[in-house]
Protein backbone atom coordinates (compact mmCIF):
# COMPACT_ATOMS: atom_id res chain seq x y z
CA UNK A 1 0.00 0.00 0.00
CA UNK A 2 2.78 2.37 0.88
CA UNK A 3 4.53 1.57 -2.38
CA UNK A 4 1.36 2.21 -4.35
CA UNK A 5 0.83 5.53 -2.54
CA UNK A 6 4.37 6.62 -3.29
CA UNK A 7 3.90 5.72 -6.95
CA UNK A 8 0.71 7.83 -7.05
CA UNK A 9 2.54 10.77 -5.47
CA UNK A 10 5.37 10.50 -7.97
CA UNK A 11 2.85 10.35 -10.85
CA UNK A 12 0.99 13.40 -9.56
CA UNK A 13 4.26 15.32 -9.31
CA UNK A 14 5.14 14.34 -12.86
CA UNK A 15 1.72 15.49 -14.11
CA UNK A 16 2.12 18.76 -12.23
CA UNK A 17 5.59 19.34 -13.64
CA UNK A 18 4.31 18.56 -17.17
CA UNK A 19 1.47 21.05 -16.84
CA UNK A 20 3.91 23.65 -15.58
CA UNK A 21 6.17 23.06 -18.58
CA UNK A 22 3.19 23.39 -20.90
CA UNK A 23 2.13 26.65 -19.28
CA UNK A 24 5.71 27.93 -19.50
CA UNK A 25 5.96 27.04 -23.20
CA UNK A 26 2.56 28.63 -23.86
CA UNK A 27 3.59 31.80 -22.02
CA UNK A 28 6.76 31.99 -24.11
CA UNK A 29 4.92 31.54 -27.40
CA UNK A 30 1.78 33.51 -26.58
CA UNK A 31 3.36 36.88 -27.32
CA UNK A 32 4.67 35.72 -30.69
CA UNK A 33 1.30 34.22 -31.56
CA UNK A 34 -0.44 37.49 -30.71
CA UNK A 35 2.10 39.40 -32.79
CA UNK A 36 1.64 37.13 -35.81
CA UNK A 37 -2.15 37.19 -35.42
CA UNK A 38 -2.13 40.99 -35.26
CA UNK A 39 -0.06 41.23 -38.43
CA UNK A 40 -2.36 38.83 -40.28
CA UNK A 41 -5.44 40.73 -39.11
CA UNK A 42 -3.84 43.98 -40.29
CA UNK A 43 -3.14 42.56 -43.73
CA UNK A 44 -6.71 41.28 -44.26
CA UNK A 45 -8.27 44.73 -44.98
CA UNK A 46 -5.33 45.68 -47.18
CA UNK A 47 -5.60 42.43 -49.09
CA UNK A 48 -9.36 42.87 -49.48
CA UNK A 49 -8.87 46.39 -50.87
CA UNK A 50 -6.16 45.27 -53.29
CA UNK A 51 -8.32 42.34 -54.43
CA UNK A 52 -11.34 44.60 -54.92
CA UNK A 53 -9.42 47.17 -56.96
CA UNK A 54 -7.74 44.43 -59.00
CA UNK A 55 -11.05 42.78 -59.87
CA UNK A 56 -12.60 46.11 -60.83
CA UNK A 57 -9.57 46.96 -62.96
CA UNK A 58 -9.74 43.65 -64.82
CA UNK A 59 -13.48 43.98 -65.43
CA UNK A 60 -13.16 47.63 -66.45
CA UNK A 61 -10.16 47.28 -68.74
CA UNK A 62 -12.15 46.94 -72.02
CA UNK A 63 -14.10 50.12 -71.15
CA UNK A 64 -10.89 51.92 -70.17
CA UNK A 65 -9.39 51.14 -73.59
CA UNK A 66 -12.47 52.36 -75.45
CA UNK A 67 -13.54 55.35 -73.32
CA UNK A 68 -10.04 56.65 -72.68
CA UNK A 69 -9.46 59.92 -70.89
CA UNK A 70 -12.67 61.41 -72.25
CA UNK A 71 -14.56 59.25 -69.76
CA UNK A 72 -13.63 61.80 -67.07
CA UNK A 73 -14.73 64.85 -69.06
CA UNK A 74 -17.54 63.75 -71.38
CA UNK A 75 -21.21 64.12 -70.49
CA UNK A 76 -22.57 61.52 -72.94
CA UNK A 77 -24.25 58.39 -71.61
CA UNK A 78 -25.40 56.51 -74.68
CA UNK A 79 -25.68 52.70 -74.42
CA UNK A 80 -26.05 52.44 -78.20
CA UNK A 81 -28.04 49.82 -80.07
CA UNK A 82 -27.78 46.82 -77.73
CA UNK A 83 -30.01 44.69 -80.01
CA UNK A 84 -28.45 45.58 -83.34
CA UNK A 85 -25.06 46.04 -84.91
CA UNK A 86 -21.73 46.23 -83.16
CA UNK A 87 -18.50 48.17 -83.57
CA UNK A 88 -14.90 47.21 -82.91
CA UNK A 89 -12.84 49.87 -81.15
CA UNK A 90 -9.27 49.12 -80.03
CA UNK A 91 -10.01 45.42 -80.28
CA UNK A 92 -13.12 45.66 -78.09
CA UNK A 93 -16.60 44.82 -79.35
CA UNK A 94 -19.18 47.45 -78.37
CA UNK A 95 -22.77 48.20 -79.38
CA UNK A 96 -23.12 50.53 -82.33
CA UNK A 97 -23.18 54.14 -81.16
CA UNK A 98 -22.23 53.42 -77.54
CA UNK A 99 -20.56 56.40 -75.86
CA UNK A 100 -20.04 56.97 -72.15
CA UNK A 101 -18.84 59.89 -70.05
CA UNK A 102 -18.71 60.12 -66.26
CA UNK A 103 -18.30 63.84 -65.66
CA UNK A 104 -21.94 64.39 -64.52
CA UNK A 105 -21.60 61.40 -62.18
CA UNK A 106 -18.36 62.73 -60.72
CA UNK A 107 -19.82 66.20 -60.26
CA UNK A 108 -22.97 64.83 -58.62
CA UNK A 109 -20.97 62.63 -56.25
CA UNK A 110 -18.68 65.44 -55.12
CA UNK A 111 -21.47 68.04 -54.89
CA UNK A 112 -23.83 65.91 -52.80
CA UNK A 113 -21.01 64.83 -50.49
CA UNK A 114 -19.90 68.44 -50.01
CA UNK A 115 -23.45 69.56 -49.20
CA UNK A 116 -23.79 66.65 -46.77
CA UNK A 117 -20.61 67.64 -44.92
CA UNK A 118 -21.51 71.32 -44.80
CA UNK A 119 -24.83 70.39 -43.21
CA UNK A 120 -23.76 67.45 -41.04
CA UNK A 121 -20.53 68.61 -39.40
CA UNK A 122 -21.92 71.69 -37.57
CA UNK A 123 -25.11 69.82 -36.60
CA UNK A 124 -23.07 66.87 -35.32
CA UNK A 125 -20.72 69.04 -33.27
CA UNK A 126 -23.62 70.94 -31.71
CA UNK A 127 -25.38 67.65 -30.99
CA UNK A 128 -22.26 66.27 -29.33
CA UNK A 129 -21.92 69.40 -27.19
CA UNK A 130 -25.55 69.15 -26.15
CA UNK A 131 -25.16 65.48 -25.20
CA UNK A 132 -21.98 66.02 -23.19
CA UNK A 133 -22.40 69.47 -21.62
CA UNK A 134 -25.72 71.09 -22.49
CA UNK A 135 -28.28 68.52 -21.35
CA UNK A 136 -28.74 66.86 -17.96
CA UNK A 137 -27.74 63.22 -17.82
CA UNK A 138 -31.26 61.85 -17.56
CA UNK A 139 -32.06 63.47 -20.92
CA UNK A 140 -28.67 63.10 -22.61
CA UNK A 141 -28.53 59.31 -22.19
CA UNK A 142 -31.80 58.47 -23.99
CA UNK A 143 -31.14 61.14 -26.63
CA UNK A 144 -27.69 59.69 -27.27
CA UNK A 145 -29.24 56.24 -27.59
CA UNK A 146 -31.72 57.57 -30.14
CA UNK A 147 -28.88 59.17 -32.14
CA UNK A 148 -27.09 55.83 -32.31
CA UNK A 149 -30.29 54.01 -33.30
CA UNK A 150 -30.89 56.47 -36.15
CA UNK A 151 -27.52 55.45 -37.62
CA UNK A 152 -28.90 51.95 -38.11
CA UNK A 153 -32.03 52.91 -40.06
CA UNK A 154 -31.85 51.32 -43.53
CA UNK A 155 -31.02 53.78 -46.28
CA UNK A 156 -34.04 52.71 -48.33
CA UNK A 157 -36.32 53.92 -45.51
CA UNK A 158 -34.57 57.28 -45.41
CA UNK A 159 -34.72 57.52 -49.20
CA UNK A 160 -38.44 56.76 -49.20
CA UNK A 161 -39.01 59.43 -46.55
CA UNK A 162 -36.89 61.86 -48.56
CA UNK A 163 -38.75 61.40 -51.82
CA UNK A 164 -42.25 61.33 -50.32
CA UNK A 165 -42.00 63.82 -47.43
CA UNK A 166 -38.81 65.87 -47.20
CA UNK A 167 -38.35 66.70 -50.89
CA UNK A 168 -41.92 67.86 -51.60
CA UNK A 169 -42.01 69.87 -48.35
CA UNK A 170 -38.78 71.69 -49.18
CA UNK A 171 -39.84 72.31 -52.78
CA UNK A 172 -43.14 73.89 -51.70
CA UNK A 173 -42.18 75.81 -48.57
CA UNK A 174 -38.40 76.31 -48.33
CA UNK A 175 -36.64 76.32 -51.69
CA UNK A 176 -38.83 79.09 -53.21
CA UNK A 177 -38.01 81.39 -50.28
CA UNK A 178 -34.35 81.18 -51.26
CA UNK A 179 -34.52 80.84 -55.06
CA UNK A 180 -36.94 83.74 -55.57
CA UNK A 181 -34.78 86.16 -53.57
CA UNK A 182 -31.46 85.53 -55.25
CA UNK A 183 -30.21 88.68 -57.02
CA UNK A 184 -29.41 88.52 -60.72
CA UNK A 185 -25.69 88.10 -60.18
CA UNK A 186 -23.77 85.48 -62.21
CA UNK A 187 -22.03 84.03 -59.15
CA UNK A 188 -25.31 83.60 -57.26
CA UNK A 189 -27.47 82.34 -60.12
CA UNK A 190 -26.65 78.77 -59.13
CA UNK A 191 -28.75 79.31 -55.99
CA UNK A 192 -31.78 80.46 -57.98
CA UNK A 193 -33.88 79.11 -60.80
CA UNK A 194 -36.52 76.41 -60.87
CA UNK A 195 -36.81 74.37 -57.68
CA UNK A 196 -38.59 71.43 -59.28
CA UNK A 197 -40.64 68.98 -57.23
CA UNK A 198 -38.16 68.15 -54.50
CA UNK A 199 -35.90 65.71 -56.30
CA UNK A 200 -32.43 66.97 -57.03
CA UNK A 201 -29.01 68.01 -55.86
CA UNK A 202 -29.82 69.89 -52.65
CA UNK A 203 -32.35 67.33 -51.45
CA UNK A 204 -29.84 64.54 -52.08
CA UNK A 205 -27.17 66.40 -50.13
CA UNK A 206 -29.51 67.05 -47.22
CA UNK A 207 -30.64 63.42 -47.11
CA UNK A 208 -27.01 62.31 -47.10
CA UNK A 209 -26.30 64.85 -44.37
CA UNK A 210 -29.09 63.44 -42.21
CA UNK A 211 -27.70 59.95 -42.75
CA UNK A 212 -24.16 60.81 -41.63
CA UNK A 213 -25.09 63.06 -38.69
CA UNK A 214 -25.46 60.09 -36.29
CA UNK A 215 -22.05 58.72 -37.32
CA UNK A 216 -20.21 62.00 -36.80
CA UNK A 217 -22.21 63.00 -33.72
CA UNK A 218 -21.68 59.68 -31.90
CA UNK A 219 -17.94 59.69 -32.58
CA UNK A 220 -17.59 63.36 -31.63
CA UNK A 221 -19.55 62.81 -28.41
CA UNK A 222 -17.14 60.05 -27.38
CA UNK A 223 -14.22 62.35 -28.16
CA UNK A 224 -15.64 65.17 -26.05
CA UNK A 225 -16.05 62.80 -23.11
CA UNK A 226 -12.31 62.09 -23.25
CA UNK A 227 -11.30 65.75 -22.87
CA UNK A 228 -9.81 66.19 -19.36
CA UNK A 229 -11.86 68.31 -17.00
CA UNK A 230 -8.88 70.27 -15.65
CA UNK A 231 -8.20 72.38 -18.80
CA UNK A 232 -11.89 73.27 -19.09
CA UNK A 233 -12.14 74.18 -15.42
CA UNK A 234 -9.00 76.26 -15.71
CA UNK A 235 -10.42 78.11 -18.72
CA UNK A 236 -13.62 78.87 -16.82
CA UNK A 237 -11.58 80.07 -13.85
CA UNK A 238 -9.87 82.53 -16.20
CA UNK A 239 -13.27 83.98 -17.08
CA UNK A 240 -14.11 82.18 -20.31
CA UNK A 241 -17.73 81.51 -21.11
CA UNK A 242 -18.99 78.04 -21.98
CA UNK A 243 -18.94 78.95 -25.66
CA UNK A 244 -15.33 80.14 -25.42
CA UNK A 245 -14.33 76.99 -23.54
CA UNK A 246 -15.92 74.90 -26.28
CA UNK A 247 -14.26 76.88 -29.06
CA UNK A 248 -10.82 77.39 -27.53
CA UNK A 249 -10.35 74.26 -25.41
CA UNK A 250 -12.66 71.36 -26.20
CA UNK A 251 -12.73 71.54 -30.00
CA UNK A 252 -8.98 72.16 -30.45
CA UNK A 253 -8.26 69.31 -28.04
CA UNK A 254 -10.02 66.77 -30.26
CA UNK A 255 -9.69 68.46 -33.65
CA UNK A 256 -7.93 65.53 -35.32
CA UNK A 257 -10.58 63.14 -34.02
CA UNK A 258 -13.39 65.37 -35.29
CA UNK A 259 -11.73 65.42 -38.72
CA UNK A 260 -11.54 61.65 -38.60
CA UNK A 261 -15.24 61.46 -37.70
CA UNK A 262 -16.06 63.73 -40.63
CA UNK A 263 -14.07 61.44 -42.92
CA UNK A 264 -16.12 58.47 -41.70
CA UNK A 265 -19.26 60.37 -42.61
CA UNK A 266 -17.79 61.42 -45.95
CA UNK A 267 -17.05 57.80 -46.80
CA UNK A 268 -20.69 56.94 -46.16
CA UNK A 269 -21.83 59.89 -48.28
CA UNK A 270 -19.57 59.04 -51.23
CA UNK A 271 -20.76 55.47 -51.41
CA UNK A 272 -24.44 55.86 -50.51
CA UNK A 273 -26.56 54.28 -53.22
CA UNK A 274 -30.23 53.60 -52.86
CA UNK A 275 -31.25 56.73 -50.93
CA UNK A 276 -29.59 59.00 -53.51
CA UNK A 277 -31.06 56.99 -56.39
CA UNK A 278 -34.52 57.66 -54.93
CA UNK A 279 -34.20 61.42 -54.31
CA UNK A 280 -31.76 62.63 -56.97
CA UNK A 281 -33.98 62.17 -60.01
CA UNK A 282 -31.44 59.76 -61.60
CA UNK A 283 -30.92 61.91 -64.69
CA UNK A 284 -27.95 60.72 -66.75
CA UNK A 285 -25.64 62.83 -68.85
CA UNK A 286 -26.57 66.15 -67.23
CA UNK A 287 -24.81 68.27 -64.63
CA UNK A 288 -27.36 69.96 -62.40
CA UNK A 289 -27.99 73.48 -63.78
CA UNK A 290 -28.65 74.88 -60.31
CA UNK A 291 -28.71 73.80 -56.69
CA UNK A 292 -32.13 72.18 -57.05
CA UNK A 293 -31.77 70.40 -60.40
CA UNK A 294 -32.00 66.66 -60.93
CA UNK A 295 -28.77 64.70 -61.27
CA UNK A 296 -27.19 61.42 -60.22
CA UNK A 297 -24.03 60.04 -58.62
CA UNK A 298 -21.62 57.25 -59.45
CA UNK A 299 -23.03 54.82 -56.90
CA UNK A 300 -26.65 55.60 -57.77
CA UNK A 301 -25.92 55.16 -61.48
CA UNK A 302 -24.35 51.76 -60.93
CA UNK A 303 -27.34 50.44 -59.02
CA UNK A 304 -29.92 51.96 -61.38
CA UNK A 305 -28.22 50.91 -64.63
CA UNK A 306 -26.99 47.43 -63.74
CA UNK A 307 -30.11 45.60 -64.93
CA UNK A 308 -30.18 47.37 -68.29
CA UNK A 309 -26.42 46.91 -68.68
CA UNK A 310 -26.92 43.15 -68.42
CA UNK A 311 -28.90 43.24 -71.68
CA UNK A 312 -25.77 44.34 -73.57
CA UNK A 313 -24.54 41.13 -75.15
CA UNK A 314 -21.06 42.56 -75.73
CA UNK A 315 -20.53 43.18 -72.02
CA UNK A 316 -19.33 46.72 -72.70
CA UNK A 317 -22.03 48.38 -70.55
CA UNK A 318 -21.10 46.22 -67.56
CA UNK A 319 -17.43 47.03 -68.15
CA UNK A 320 -18.30 50.73 -68.14
CA UNK A 321 -20.10 50.37 -64.82
CA UNK A 322 -17.04 48.57 -63.48
CA UNK A 323 -14.95 51.51 -64.67
CA UNK A 324 -17.30 53.86 -62.82
CA UNK A 325 -16.92 51.72 -59.71
CA UNK A 326 -13.14 51.83 -60.09
CA UNK A 327 -13.37 55.60 -60.36
CA UNK A 328 -15.46 55.80 -57.19
CA UNK A 329 -12.97 53.59 -55.36
CA UNK A 330 -10.16 55.88 -56.50
CA UNK A 331 -12.02 58.98 -55.30
CA UNK A 332 -12.64 57.36 -51.91
CA UNK A 333 -9.00 56.35 -51.53
CA UNK A 334 -7.72 59.81 -52.50
CA UNK A 335 -10.16 61.52 -50.12
CA UNK A 336 -9.16 59.24 -47.25
CA UNK A 337 -5.45 59.75 -47.90
CA UNK A 338 -5.93 63.52 -47.99
CA UNK A 339 -7.95 63.41 -44.78
CA UNK A 340 -5.28 61.25 -43.14
CA UNK A 341 -2.65 63.83 -44.07
CA UNK A 342 -4.84 66.60 -42.59
CA UNK A 343 -5.34 64.61 -39.38
CA UNK A 344 -1.60 63.97 -39.11
CA UNK A 345 -0.78 67.63 -39.64
CA UNK A 346 -3.49 68.72 -37.23
CA UNK A 347 -2.26 66.33 -34.56
CA UNK A 348 1.31 67.61 -34.93
CA UNK A 349 0.53 71.26 -34.35
CA UNK A 350 1.33 71.08 -30.66
CA UNK A 351 -0.64 72.05 -27.57
CA UNK A 352 -4.29 72.58 -28.50
CA UNK A 353 -5.44 74.74 -25.59
CA UNK A 354 -5.94 78.37 -26.44
CA UNK A 355 -6.03 78.08 -30.22
CA UNK A 356 -8.83 80.03 -31.83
Amino acid sequence: MRQRASIDVIGARRDESSSRRLRRVWAQREESLWRVGGRVATLVPVGALVFLVAVLAVKAWPAVKVNGGSFLTSTAWLPGNTYGGVEHVHGVTIPAGARYGAWPLIAGTLQTSAIALVFAVPVSILTAFALTEGLPGWIARPVGFVVEVVAGIPSVIIGLWGVLVLGPFLARHVYPLVANRIPDVPVLKYLGGSVGYGEGLLTSGLVLGLMIVPIIASTTRDLFLQVPALPKEGARALGMTDAEVARRVTLPWVRSGVIGAAVLGLGRALGETIAVAMVSGSVLGVVSPNLYGTMTTIAATIVSQLDSAATDGTGFAVATLAEAGLLLAGISIVVNLAARAIVHRSGALGAPVGRA
